[in-house]
């Protein structure tokens, strides 16, 4: 049976097999147990049977060297069966490799396999019960033990003898092919991956070798095979060095129109291994000067872009895709008898390749005669068969959707995105998802926590909690920098940005205008108000606030829109993240640097927000708490930080009398209207980024400092900037620190936005201002005439110079 049950992964990356679970690796003393009975080479009992040992011992030497060298003894076929008999009690091989010896002498290139099914019978439950061991026990217990059944299948040979049987059909040239049966290559394959569960290499072994990586392949066109070949194939590319191109697939378009909706919903759990970017650390945490090196050497698109555009050329793939992510779950089960029998499988049901085997056994109990079936149903005790299928209908409908929200998600942010947008709208992916919010995405937990087996309470890797995470990720790809957001709205909600247009005499927006009605939700709520909706109901400690805040924030991202911030505003989000960060004092660096770059977006040049704000913080108390979060991490609040001060420099140039009110009484713009804070905030900028330590994510403190001076040039104040900061470095007894990091940062800044393929439009629509000017004013504050009033090099004395220094880009 297929014994690896594996967590459903909120995927941003695929790094290794079995979605993140450490490969098992025999500790020394496991081997020496494989090798001579529990005791480890060399060292000896002081009995008898110590020549024995020696041995054995010396026999697994030379099988481990010459499949390392290629020569001498490479497998257990070369040894004499009297030998091995010999030896097999002593060193506890349980028969392994004389069973390997008679599969080894059953299939021959002439044979007709008829013999190996029942050899690989006796072998597959001792390898099986291993592979349950592991997936069972704690995880540290698990990683801990020793394996030496799977380590001695493989020692003598049997990964490779198994390839070669599944490979042979393919290798001969004779017009009569040898046939192997469905259960035989069942076998085969759920030997070998119990096998790689359990024994360190293998799976990575197998995924050297490209011939057999593409066959797997070739046997999911069977759907008796289909389970364990997808399983297999999934743990081989999630360890494979270099990413398969999926254009070297056999027929791919008909392989996957040949598939099932179950099926082409597991076949996006591999699907997602190949269009994601390697594993090279978080987004985040890798440098800027490492990206843009990598992105120097590799000049083409990569491999997982190039796979990206293959399955977008496969005719109906998306639209199968958005049926399965909007298909509605059967609801014949009742919600409370579900879940209270769902509690009984939680703890190992994580995997919906082994759901569907399970289903399978419920459904097909004629066929229980294999190995692999029955292994199954004493796992499916007799007195809940009959209500497996009704448990694991939700179950099932949760990890398909996964599975599929996962790839739809990865391919909205590649460089097909306008396309896929335009097809996931036709196909009404966002209604669909609207509709199954209450029932499915968002629906009521029980009382109890359910958590996966080896997970606490708090893991964010139950498929439940993983399906939320993965649709908001979905959402916030979907509404980002895209005139599609609007299609999260209803009809009546479309009206009432309009109204809200109308009422402050601006002209509507052009993307509500163009909005195709026949595409939005339906119902009474859109989706982004049903999120909205749970969004302020999540408690405190919530893992998804983070993620809630950060979908929200997409739609409001882009060109500053009032009608957008105001349909917001009337339904009290304002309010709620004031509550998040000021009442409830939320310690979570995550969750903070969220919710404050919603609220630059959503008070962003709206003199009603900033109202609002005042209204909520009216208190010298709150406003201090308020503070001491801005302050206690600028990374996480900058993004506020650059908000408020252009929204300060567009009020002060607006005679409108409310303005004028707002400006007088709104503690927040009075705090920031004064020269002193303005200065402290671009200090400290300055000198918490340097160009080696610059990412994805902080690297907006650069362009917020970098607004803070292009205002102060507007008002002709920039000489005034660069003398003060340097004043501020004498201050604290260290000149040139400040204006000779802050001179490379923008050194950097050239070489990164004013490359060709960057996209400098964010920056333009985040701040109002042109490209031309950002690009201006770097360049005045980096020219190198030391008379220049505006030139960074005209306040650093020539004994602190040091502006020359090369970027390292190890």
């Amino acid at each position: 049976m297929l014994a690896g049950l594996r967590s459903p992964r909120l995927r941003t990356r695929r790094s290794g097999p079995r979605g993140g679970l450490a490969v098992c690796v025999p500790s020394a003393e496991a081997m020496a147990a494989v090798a001579g009975g529990g005791t480890a080479p060399g060292s000896g009992s002081g009995s008898g049977s110590g020549g024995a040992r020696a041995a054995t011992t010396n026999i697994l030497a030379q099988l481990r060297h010459g499949q390392l060298s290629g020569r001498g003894l490479t497998r257990g076929a070369q040894i004499t069966e009297a030998l091995l008999k010999e030896r097999d009690k002593q060193a506890k091989w349980n028969g392994i490799p004389l069973l390997l010896q008679k599969l080894y002498e059953h299939s021959h290139p002439n044979s007709d396999f008829s013999q190996c099914q029942s050899i690989l019978k006796e072998i597959s439950p001792l390898l099986s019960m291993e592979a349950m061991v592991y997936v069972t026990e704690d995880r540290k217990a698990a990683q801990e033990s020793s394996f030496p059944n799977t380590y001695t299948f493989d020692l003598f040979g049997g990964v490779d003898l198994l390839v070669e049987i599944l490979m042979r059909p393919t290798l001969i040239t004779q017009k009569k092919k040898q046939k192997i049966s469905d259960d035989l290559i069942k076998d085969c394959l759920s030997i070998l991956y119990n096998t790689c569960i359990c024994t360190e290499g293998v799976t990575r072994r197998l995924a050297e070798r490209n011939d057999f990586v593409l066959f797997l392949f070739t046997l999911m066109t069977n759907k008796k095979t289909f389970l364990q070949t997808a399983t297999l194939i999934e743990d081989i590319l999630g360890v494979k060095k270099e990413m398969i191109q999926l254009d070297d697939i056999p027929n791919l378009a008909s392989l996957v129109s040949s598939f099932d909706q179950q099926q082409l919903a597991n076949f996006c759990r591999i699907l997602a291994v190949t269009i994601s970017e390697l594993d090279t650390g978080s987004d985040d945490k890798h440098t800027l000067l490492a990206k843009n090196a990598q992105q120097k050497k590799n000049l083409g698109p990569s491999r997982a872009e190039i796979n990206q555009a293959t399955l977008l050329n496969i005719p109906g793939f998306i639209e199968r895709l958005c049926k399965l992510a909007t298909r509605k779950v059967s609801e014949t089960t009742g919600t409370s008898s579900f879940l209270q029998e769902l509690e009984e499988w939680y703890t190992w049901l994580d995997n919906a390749l082994v759901l569907d085997a399970l289903m399978r056994v419920a459904n097909e109990e004629a066929e229980q005669s294999s190995t692999e079936s029955s292994d199954e149903s004493g796992l499916a005790n007799t007195s809940t068969r009959t209500q497996l299928p009704q448990s694991m209908k939700i179950m099932h409908e949760i990890m398909y959707k996964l599975e599929v929200l996962y790839v739809l998600c990865v391919l909205l942010m590649g460089r097909q995105r306008n396309q896929v947008h335009k097809m996931i709208a036709e196909f009404r992916l966002i209604p669909g998802l609207n509709n199954l919010f209450d029932k499915l995405i968002w629906r009521k937990h029980s009382a109890s926590a359910l958590v996966l087996h080896g997970h606490n309470q708090n893991c964010d890797c139950s498929p439940d909690i993983t399906l939320k995470i993965q649709f908001l990720r979905l959402l916030q790809s979907f509404s980002d920098h895209h005139e599609n957001k609007y299609l999260l709205l209803n009809s009546q909600e479309l009206n009432e940005l309009s109204a809200i247009s109308h009422k402050a005499n601006i002209p509507e927006v052009d993307a509500v205008v163009n909005t195709d009605r026949s595409l939005v939700c339906d119902g009474k709520r859109g989706l982004l108000t049903r999120l909205l909706q749970v969004m302020k109901k999540e408690p405190a400690e919530s893992s998804f606030r983070f993620w809630q805040a950060r979908a929200v924030e997409s739609f409001l991202r882009g060109t500053t829109s009032y009608a957008d911030q105001m349909f917001l505003l009337k339904r009290g989000l304002l309010e709620h993240i004031l509550y998040c960060i000021v009442d409830s004092e939320c310690k979570s660096r995550d969750v903070l640097q969220s919710y404050f770059d919603l609220l630059g977006e959503l008070m962003k040049f709206n003199i009603d927000a900033f109202k609002r704000f005042n209204k909520y913080i009216n208190t010298d108390e709150k406003f201090q708490i308020f503070l001491n979060q801005i302050n206690s991490s600028l990374v996480d609040s900058n993004m506020l930080v650059r908000c408020i001060t252009l929204s300060l420099d567009r009020f002060e140039n607006q005679s409108d009398a409310k303005v004028a009110e707002v400006l007088s009484e709104c503690r927040l713009l009075s705090y920031m209207s004064q020269m002193s804070m303005r200065m402290s905030f671009l200090f400290r900028l300055i000198n918490i980024i340097h160009v080696q330590t610059l990412t994805q994510e902080n690297v907006s403190c650069l362009n917020t400092s970098l607004v803070i001076l292009m205002l102060a040039r507007r008002k002709e104040k920039l000489p005034f900037y660069l003398r003060t900061l340097q004043q501020m470095e004498y201050t604290e007894k260290y000149p040139g620190f400040i204006l000779n990091n802050f001179h490379s940062l923008l050194r950097f800044w050239q070489q990164h936005y004013l490359n060709k393929d960057k996209d400098s439009t964010c920056l333009e629509n985040s701040s109002c201002i042109s490209f031309t000017y950002w690009k201006e004013t770097v360049s005045i504050l980096l020219s190198p005439d030391r008379t220049s009033p505006c030139a960074i090099v005209s306040y650093i004395d020539e004994a602190y110079m040091d502006i020359d220094r090369d970027f390292s880009e190890e």
